[in-house]
């Protein structure tokens, strides 16, 4: 714990440093929507694996769950009370509670009393004894495991997995901003987000959180169904998360809930999310041969490589890199099983180095270009200028 709190700690200097310097806003200035078809599309297929697989451990939870959101968000969704789309906004938690509530009964009939060890495990709402272990208050706070240890290869290590984040989510703010139906995120904005989610990652260091921070794709993605963007949704939904964490016995209480339940909602939220990436290529021009081969071989690579190392490191239990630096093995292997950053990797390169001049329309940058500026758009100011008067610290550029 406490390495990984150093780590984590050291780590979090890259998103800090690339987020306030302005260099990610810089370097985002070789973007395009032709590079970020790739990259935002792999954000939801590149977790596949994490979908209807999951359902299948458990079909009977799985299957209904997947079903009744589908009636719920898509089919149902025109049902008002009071001029409200209550099913649209809360298709998720009505599908949740009743699914739960279905598995409980399920779970306390003994459905599951002479099932497969790995069923009962899937499907059991009482299996991890989490409610009867957690106690019911318990207040975190900094270095609460010990001083934080730190090591050069740890560190590197979660530098690669800080800077994966990083790309991941700038994959996210792209797609959020679409679902919200807001412009483009300003350079500026976006590198202001990777600089404060680094603080994050500080924060999650230093009160021993095992993980780091990053963008939420489920969240992303649920902002499409719901259709509701506000900020104030994060705000209350960060009180709700804080509540949780303190008051150990209702924390525990969600944290029963079957993860089968939540792999059907992934299915939805997931593909939704890919589709935003592939939504960018209304914006180029998708009879040039180079704009295919771009967006082929990055979304085909961004698939293909990231599975050649999880099959490699299954078979040899370790990664292809594998040599006596071990800081240099871990950050290797880590960039190269993100589907989303080898798509950037691959199509940024691509699209930056292959008849750059005579491809600005086709890439879509005369539509892009504008957003790059917060005074590029006059509704920048209503979607990016940040709450409680803190553009005075971080004036918009």
């Amino acid at each position: 714990m406490r390495a990984i709190q150093g780590a984590l700690i050291a780590a979090s200097s890259v998103q800090i440093v690339l987020g306030y310097s302005h260099l990610w806003a810089i370097f985002s200035r070789f973007f395009s929507p032709l590079g970020m078809v790739p990259v935002v599309s792999l954000l939801g297929f590149g977790l596949f694996d994490r979908g209807f697989p999951l359902v299948g451990r458990c079909a009977e939870i799985g299957v209904p769950m997947l079903i009744l959101f589908f009636a719920f968000s898509q089919y149902l969704k025109n049902f008002h009370t009071r001029g409200l789309p209550i099913l649209e906004r809360f298709a998720l938690l009505i599908s949740i509670a009743v699914i739960w509530a279905y598995a409980h009964l399920l779970t306390a009939s003994g459905a599951y009393k002479n099932r497969p060890e790995k069923t009962q495990n899937h499907c059991r709402t009482d299996r991890a004894n989490l409610i009867s272990s957690a106690p019911w208050i318990k207040i975190p706070y900094p270095l609460q495991w010990g001083a934080p240890t730190f090591d050069a290869g740890h560190a590197f290590g979660m530098m690669a997995a800080v800077f994966v984040s990083l790309i991941e989510s700038t994959g996210a703010y792209k797609a959020a901003s679409r679902l919200a139906s807001a412009t483009p995120p300003p350079a500026h904005v976006l590198s202001r987000g990777i600089g404060w989610q680094g603080i994050g990652i500080l924060l999650d260091g230093l009160f021993g959180t095992v993980t780091g921070s990053t963008v939420s794709v489920e969240n992303v993605g649920l902002l499409g169904t719901t259709r509701v963007g506000s900020r104030r949704v994060i705000q209350i939904s960060a009180g709700f998360m804080i509540f949780f964490s303190i008051l150990g016995k209702f924390g525990a209480l969600f944290a029963s809930i079957p993860f089968t339940i939540f792999a059907a909602v992934y299915c939805v939220f997931f593909g939704l999310v890919a589709s935003v990436g592939l939504s960018y290529l209304q914006f180029t021009n998708m009879n040039s041969m180079r704009n295919l081969f771009i967006t082929g071989v990055a979304m085909f690579l961004g698939l293909s490589i990231p599975e050649y190392f999880r099959e490699y490191t299954a078979a040899a239990l370790h990664g292809p890199s594998h040599t006596e630096a071990g800081w240099f093995n871990d950050f290797i292997n880590t960039i190269f099983f993100s589907s989303p950053t080898v798509a950037l990797i691959v199509a940024v390169f691509l699209d930056n180095t292959l008849d750059l001049k005579e491809s600005a329309r086709d890439r879509g940058m005369p539509w892009w270009a504008k957003f790059r500026t917060f005074k590029g758009d006059s509704r920048n100011e209503e979607f990016y200028t940040l709450p409680f008067n803190l553009n005075r610290f971080f004036p918009p550029s």
